[in-house]
């Protein structure tokens, strides 16, 4: 399995399975102690229809490089801190 993250905003990005959305990964917290990333399935999947390594519908971690370590090291694609808009301009 082929896991991808697309940067939406800091924080904030697009879980793809071999190029098709299926969840997201997120920030909260304040970039602190207290930053936790989930990572979370779009479908509240069967168990047994779930995509590994989910064993849950999310999963926390407490750094990004945490979650990409348990996702096999997926490509990470950023934006830079550009929107959308400003990328296209």
């Amino acid at each position: 399995m082929t896991y991808s993250l697309i940067q939406l905003a800091p924080g904030a990005y697009d879980l793809l399975l071999n190029d098709e959305l299926m969840g997201s990964v997120v920030r909260s917290g304040y970039r602190t102690m207290d930053t936790i990333w989930t990572a979370e399935l779009l479908e509240d999947l069967p168990v047994g229809k779930r995509p590994a390594p989910f064993k849950e519908i999310e999963h926390s971690f407490p750094t990004l490089e945490g979650v990409c370590e348990w996702l096999g090291d997926p490509v990470v694609k950023r934006n830079f801190g550009r929107s959308a808009f400003a990328r296209s301009a």
